[in-house]
C-alpha cells in the first residue's frame, strides 16, 4: 500500500470548522492537489450528512473521523447511516473491542452494496495523538504507549477491519506486527515549518511516509497557512 500511492493522494487534510461555506471553499480549492478531506465531529455536529454531501460535491474525496465507540448494535447502525455518503474512510475506536469492530465493517459492505457505492476504508483509532504516557497513566492504561497501540491493532486486523490510526511514532512496530497490507493512516504530522500545536507525539511528513504510512493527515499547517493551496503543495513537492 505504501509503495502504490502518489504522494499527493497520501494528504488528507483536517478541516476542523462549523463553517460550511469555508469548508466548501477550502474543499475546492485543494481538489486535485491532494487526496482527501478529513470531516471530524465539530464539522458533522453542526451540519450532519447534509454537510459531509455539500463538502464531496468539490471532488474531494472525505475521511468521516467520528470516532464512533459504543456498543456494537449503535456503532454499526451509525455506520451504516454514513456508508451511503460515499465517504472514502470512517473510523471507530478500537478500545470498544472486538465484536463492535466487527459489526462496523459488516455494516459498511452491506450498507455500501445497497447505496452502490464504494465500500469504505473501516479503521479503528488506537491511542490519540494528543496524549502521551503520562495521559495513558492517567486514565489507567498502563504500560508503554507502543505497546498499547500494537495490541489494539492486531485485534483491528483480527475483526476484519482494514487499518488503524496511529501515531507515526508507533508505525514501524505496528507495521512489523501487522504487514504491509495494513492500511495506516497517521494524524498529529507536521512539517518542519510549522508549529507543533497541541500534538505531543508528531513527525514530518517525509519521517512518516519513510516509516511506513499510506494516509498523512495534515491540518493547521495547511489551513491556516496563509495560501493553504501553496502549503499544500510545498507538503507534495517535500513527499515526491
Amino acid at each position: 500500500m505504501t509503495q502504490t500511492l502518489a504522494a499527493k493522494d497520501r494528504i488528507y487534510c483536517a478541516i476542523d470548522t462549523t463553517d460550511l461555506d469555508h469548508a466548501i471553499n477550502l474543499a475546492s480549492k485543494l481538489s486535485g492537489v491532494i487526496g482527501g478531506a478529513k470531516l471530524g465531529k465539530e464539522f458533522f455536529a453542526a451540519h450532519g450528512p447534509q454537510g459531509v454531501r455539500a463538502v464531496a460535491k468539490t471532488g474531494m474525496p472525505i475521511f468521516l473521523d467520528v470516532k464512533y465507540h459504543d456498543i456494537p448494535n449503535t456503532v454499526a447502525g451509525a455506520i451504516r447511516a454514513v456508508t451511503p455518503l460515499g465517504v472514502r474512510i470512517v473510523n471507530v475506536h478500537a478500545a470498544g473491542g472486538l465484536e463492535m469492530m466487527k459489526r462496523a465493517g459488516d455494516a459498511a459492505r452491506e450498507a455500501a452494496d445497497k447505496a452502490g457505492v464504494d465500500i469504505p476504508w473501516v479503521i479503528a483509532v488506537t491511542i490519540l495523538t494528543s496524549m502521551d504516557q503520562g495521559d495513558l497513566d492517567d486514565v489507567g492504561l498502563k504500560g508503554p504507549i507502543e505497546d498499547r497501540v500494537v495490541k489494539l491493532a492486531e485485534l483491528t486486523q483480527k475483526a476484519g477491519l482494514d487499518g488503524v490510526v496511529c501515531s507515526a511514532q508507533e508505525i514501524t512496530p505496528v507495521r512489523k506486527a501487522l504487514g504491509p497490507d495494513f492500511k495506516l493512516i497517521t494524524p498529529g504530522i507536521r512539517p518542519s515549518w510549522a508549529a507543533s500545536d497541541d500534538q505531543k507525539r508528531i513527525v514530518t511528513p517525509a519521517d512518516a511516509v519513510a516509516m511506513g504510512s499510506d494516509v498523512l493527515v495534515i491540518g493547521r499547517p495547511i489551513t491556516k497557512a496563509e495560501d493553504p493551496v501553496a502549503a499544500a503543495q510545498k507538503i507534495v513537492a517535500e513527499l515526491s
